[in-house]
């Protein structure tokens, strides 16, 4: 799944099954058409995984086992967002194993663009759950781009008279 990465400047996204993230990697499409960027779309999978991987042939499996549900996992995103992979947009997948923020830093040069997702979460999942975009905004070389989740529309409340017209309407049929 790795692919040799294009040299220069490039737009990186970190794309995972989350709303946030297809907000993020709709953004990163539309700025990567625009500027004529080339895209790495990056998923990392947290599956526990031991430090000297080939000392453990088993352990050496199940890595490969993950890198390629990234490929999945990613394909899916991109299916969901712009209905498969952009034509249009040199685009690149790698899938990693192991913590999200740390194979995103590493993998984001100077000069490129670092685009990720930010989901609501409660204060007792802030607690439990390192933020990935928190650590890559703190410790990436590069330009990041935090893209909000949108919060859902609110339904306009009826003013009294309007909502009782309704019902009115409604009894009459």
């Amino acid at each position: 799944m790795d692919q040799e990465l294009p040299c220069g400047a490039r737009l990186v996204v970190g794309v995972d099954e989350s709303p946030a993230s297809r907000w993020a990697l709709a953004w990163a499409i539309g700025v990567a058409r625009l500027h004529r960027m080339p895209l790495v779309a990056v998923h990392v999978s947290r599956a526990p995984v031991h430090p000297f991987p080939e000392a453990l042939p088993v352990q050496h499996a199940l890595r490969n086992g993950e890198e390629s549900r990234c490929a999945d996992v990613i394909g899916r995103v991109f299916d969901d967002v712009a209905g498969g992979v952009p034509g249009d947009v040199a685009t690149y997948m790698v899938g990693k194993v192991g913590d999200p923020g740390y194979h995103l830093v590493d993998l984001a040069r100077e000069g490129d663009l670092l685009v990720l997702g930010r989901g609501r979460h409660g204060p007792v999942a802030r607690l439990f759950l390192p933020s990935t975009s928190m650590y890559c905004a703190r410790h990436a070389r590069t330009t990041v781009v935090i893209v909000r989740q949108p919060s859902p529309p609110e339904e306009p409340e009826l003013s009294g008279e309007r909502a009782r017209r309704g019902t009115r309407f409604w009894r009459h049929l």
